[in-house]
């Protein structure tokens, strides 16, 4: 009779330490959500003017007189104390009403729903083309036997991660668009605009995964245990895609947040480049016209990308690693 309450035990001690780290991993996310809010909005008012002021003014003169300027500042409750302001946007971030842009008048929700694709497509593709060019990259200067070979391969991802996108893209403009005239030079229209943003994310980011899975990989195929598989007689190929290859994999995964970080960082950047819409131009825009509730949403939007995967991440590492517990430590 004790075996069975044994197990029940075990099992019961097992739930509630699942339920706890979720919890505490949920409440974590939850602050990073609030400290990103907060920091956005103090930021944003610490610059100089309003953002009322900037739209209704044009070459240094106001379109509007003091009355309307003041209605229009009601209306954005603009004229209240800055606590206020403050504690407003939080109650209706919390309910999820991210208000209207001071800007265009269109909802946040709405225009957020519009950005969202095409930069979520845009980085999509980017991490499958990083992905299969730094992976493959590591691999190869890990399996060529000529030293000169390996050590050019391995060279390649240091010069990768020190171009920056903006040169990357102005580029692939030049080139690929102005002389070529290969592929359409801005917009969104079509796969053939797809190409050379893609290319301009990829190539920094795929970088950056071969530098780490180039050490992980020579890392786990010094351990003994290829030794004795290779001593069996296995292909060198056979070795590193089987048996090196998915335990080098999880530090990429630990990779994953910044990864997802550099590719919403570098669509600002490619996004106005090549003069698509999405998020990063969105921002732009946004900060650009002081326009709080619009960049208020564009923040919460992008540190809940970061949230979501960090918490992805952490929940499927004991998974694909049993030797992690919850705790984050290796038994």
């Amino acid at each position: 009779m004790s075996r069975p309450s044994s197990g029940l035990s075990i099992r019961h001690l097992l739930r509630r330490d699942v339920l706890l780290y979720v919890a505490a991993r949920v409440g974590q996310s939850a602050l990073v959500l609030w400290a990103a809010f907060t920091l956005s909005f103090a930021i944003l008012y610490v610059l100089p003017g309003d953002p009322v002021s900037i739209m209704v003014n044009q070459d240094g003169q106001s379109l509007v007189d003091g009355a309307e300027l003041a209605k229009l500042k009601a209306e954005y409750n603009l004229d209240k104390p800055i606590t206020e302001q403050y504690f407003i946007a939080l109650w209706r971030v919390l309910h999820l009403d991210f208000g209207r842009s001071i800007q265009s008048g269109q909802t946040v929700a709405s225009a957020l729903a519009n950005a969202i694709p095409p930069t979520a497509n845009l980085a999509f593709c980017a991490l499958v083309v990083a992905l299969i060019m730094g992976v493959g990259l590591a691999v190869l200067g890990c399996l060529v036997q000529a030293p000169w070979l390996r050590t050019l391969l391995l060279a390649l991802p240091s010069l990768g991660a020190a171009l920056p996108t903006f040169w990357i893209g102005l580029l692939f403009l030049q080139v690929l668009s102005f002389h070529f005239t290969i592929f359409p030079a801005m917009g969104n229209d079509g796969w053939r605009s797809l190409v050379m943003p893609v290319a301009t994310l990829a190539i920094p980011t795929s970088a950056r995964i071969a530098q780490v899975m180039s050490r992980s990989l020579a890392l786990v195929w010094s351990q003994p245990f290829t030794e004795a598989i290779r001593a069996k007689g296995v292909s060198r190929t056979h070795l590193m895609l089987v048996h090196t290859l998915p335990n080098a994999a999880i530090p990429l995964l630990t990779m994953a947040g910044l990864i997802v970080g550099g590719l919403l960082a570098g669509s600002v950047v490619t996004e106005t480049v090549f003069s698509r819409d999405g998020i990063g131009r969105l921002a732009q825009g946004a900060v650009s016209a002081k326009d709080i509730p619009m960049v208020q949403g564009v923040v919460l939007v992008v540190a809940a990308s970061f949230v979501v995967v960090n918490l992805i991440v952490d929940l499927l590492y004991p998974l694909l690693d049993p030797r992690i517990t919850l705790s984050g430590k290796r038994r």
